[in-house]
């Protein structure tokens, strides 16, 4: 069973080149990031064709995320406890947009669902922008409200095969981050404060791919020809229980999805799973072929 996230970068403009991508690599279930548009804007048609269920958070031109399925999905949550806002309201979503507890207008940011015995997050981390915007302490705050989630879900129950994946914006280590721009003191992605939060989801959650794919970045700025020099950083990631890292088999990073015709500034970041490990919840699901439009 493959499991994937991709920051898309606008959905509307790559949907074609995402559901090529999904059945030529024949993903079950993709986290998708910044999908930039309201539900029904989204283009359902061609991932239905393929073959996939579709959940989907937006609000308007930023941000957005969904999650495409083969199989079905349950427990839908937008948003978690006690995540913060930011920002003023979407003209016309006040209602949908909700509040946070800090009284800020919440974004569309994350996206939860079950599949199968999995619990998995589809997560769009703010940006933070410059150390000094407001923007770089909204970052924190929402990253310390995931952490105290994910620690309470595992609380509550151990063996929950949990997977908090998505575009962090956070380079953790010196090695995943090339792009001479960003320096450690001056710049987001790599301060102190955000590699420390970064660490401190552990042991809670751990990194799936880095041990197997310890190379590579995952995002190149389009400018300054950064993808050509490999001046890029490795800031999407599959962040896993015990329980959900037990099954991993294999990863990979898609870098030949940065290439070609109107490519996202990211590409993707996948693992496999063996699903006999999670019990019988998908061997009808397997047994049953699937058919593709």
């Amino acid at each position: 069973m493959r499991i994937a996230t991709w920051n898309v970068n606008s959905i509307r403009t790559r949907a074609p080149r995402v559901v090529d991508w999904l059945v030529r690599e024949d993903i079950d279930v993709l986290a998708m990031q910044e999908i930039k548009c309201k539900p029904e804007q989204f283009p359902v048609e061609l991932f239905e064709q393929a073959g996939y269920h579709l959940e989907i958070h937006g609000l308007n031109q930023w941000n957005g995320v969904a999650f495409a399925s083969r199989h079905e999905m349950t427990d839908v949550e937008r948003g978690f406890e006690g995540m913060p806002g930011f920002g003023k309201p979407i003209k016309g979503q006040e209602a949908v947009q909700g509040i946070g507890p800090n009284e800020l207008p919440l974004e569309a940011r994350a996206l939860g669902v079950t599949v199968g015995d999995l619990r998995l997050w589809s997560l769009y981390v703010p940006n933070g922008r410059s150390l000094d915007d407001p923007h770089f302490a909204y970052k924190l705050e929402w990253l310390s409200a995931l952490r105290a989630n994910a620690e309470r879900w595992i609380d509550e129950h151990p063996e929950l095969p949990l997977a908090l994946m998505g575009d962090w914006n956070i380079a953790p280590f010196e090695a995943d981050m090339g792009d001479p721009t960003f320096v450690e003191g001056l710049s987001t992605h790599v301060s102190p404060d955000e590699r420390s939060m970064f660490a401190s989801f552990s042991p809670t959650v751990q990194d799936v791919v880095r041990p197997l794919v310890p190379e590579g970045f995952t995002f190149w700025d389009y400018k300054a020809g950064r993808f050509q020099k490999n001046e890029g950083m490795r800031i999407d990631f599959i962040m896993g229980s015990q329980a959900f890292a037990d099954t991993v088999t294999a990863a990979s990073i898609h870098r030949e999805e940065r290439k070609g015709d109107g490519p996202s500034d990211h590409v993707p970041v996948v693992c496999d799973i063996d699903p006999t490990l999670l019990g019988d919840t998908f061997e009808d699901d397997f047994d049953r072929p699937m058919i593709f439009g």
